[in-house]
């Protein structure tokens, strides 16, 4: 057993839960922090579906990223910390600053709690809403060293991400007093669901599945949670992923037609309410106008190609992940198992 303690910020979450599952499967002790410990029964069912019994290899420490209360003790004995967690707001937030500001007081509250513990290196999760927005359409995928362009209006999501991983960057440059960094990148993450609560790009395909009337002409990488979470545990063991940034993708982007038409191949009668047509761009502009924020979201990217290339995972971390085709299947056969998509319900 590996004796040394990785704390997981945000442990119920879908990616920080898998994240947990890999260090518990590659023998390390974990923390993980929860905004409140009484969602600790939570957290462990999640493990329990993902076929973990981590005992006493696993504690929780209560800590909000808005909150100083309880990080010292959340880093204290911790040799790395994977930081995922990030304060999404509930429901229609009105100003970016409700976005934003949570984000970055969150990442250096981890930063400067890991520095001050002296823990050897801090993993951010941290988006391709960093990397790929605001630019003018491009053909060559995106890599490493674009930035999302914030001259141009980006979504709040999106200016949250990329303005939280610039201040990572600067406090590791300014203060970070030998805490190394390194950052993972994911395009829209599938995989195994292991609770009702999952992420936005889990509830793509659960759309789809119930039968949504048709496929938007939006574009996105695809990467498995399980693949993420073994980038995630690399760019924490590896020495060249010191001071580096890794897009988490697998092959090349899809369109979402692409993504109906594996479902509709690979999901036999659980995919009968799959659309197979595509919704006409001025539809999905027409409702935009009407003021769905849904599809204001989405007329945003309509055409837009979102490719991206995890050369540099692969050539400096050995990372290989499985096709995006079996990360899809692995989602949607996870919804079913869970029953959160229609076919499970019967028709009602």
């Amino acid at each position: 057993m590996n004796d040394e303690l990785v704390l997981v910020t945000g442990g119920s979450g879908f990616i920080a839960s898998h994240c947990i599952l890999k260090l518990l499967g590659a023998g390390y002790r974990v923390r993980t922090t929860v905004r409140s410990l009484k969602r600790e029964a939570e957290v462990r069912a999640m493990l329990r579906e993902g076929g973990a019994e981590p005992g006493d290899r696993l504690s929780f420490v209560a800590a909000d990223l808005t909150s100083d209360a309880g990080w010292a003790e959340a880093v204290a004995g911790c040799t790395y910390v994977m930081h995922g967690a990030s304060p999404t707001p509930s429901g229609s937030q009105s100003r970016e600053e409700d976005w934003v500001r949570p984000a970055v007081d969150g990442v250096l509250r981890v930063l400067k709690a890991a520095r001050d513990a002296g823990v050897r290196r801090v993993v951010l999760t941290s988006a391709i809403g960093a990397v790929a927005m605001g630019h003018a359409p491009q053909t060559r995928p995106f890599n490493e060293t674009d930035w999302t362009d914030l001259s141009v209006p980006v979504a709040p999501y999106q200016k949250s991400k990329t303005l939280s991983e610039r201040a990572a960057w600067d406090f590791i440059a300014r203060e970070g007093g030998g805490l190394e960094l390194s950052v993972v990148n994911p395009v829209a993450v599938l995989g195994p669901v292991l609770a009702a609560d999952f992420s936005h790009s889990i509830g793509l395909i659960k759309r789809l599945m119930d039968g949504m009337p048709g496929c938007p002409k939006v574009n996105s990488g695809y990467v498995d949670v399980r693949d993420l979470a073994d980038l995630h545990l690399r760019a924490m063991t590896s020495p060249a992923a010191n001071g580096e940034r890794f897009i988490g993708i697998s092959g090349h982007s899809l369109w979402m037609a692409d993504v109906a038409k594996v479902l509709r191949r690979r999901m036999g009668a659980a995919a009968a309410r799959v659309p197979t047509r595509e919704i006409p761009n001025w539809v999905i502009r027409l409702l935009a106008l009407r003021g769905d924020p849904t599809t204001k979201m989405l007329a945003r990217h309509l055409g837009v190609m979102m490719d991206a290339t995890s050369e540099k995972a692969t050539r400096l971390l050995g990372w290989t992940p499985r096709p995006a085709e079996e990360a899809i299947v692995a989602t949607a056969e996870s919804l079913l198992r869970l029953g959160l998509v229609g076919g499970k319900r019967g028709d009602g």
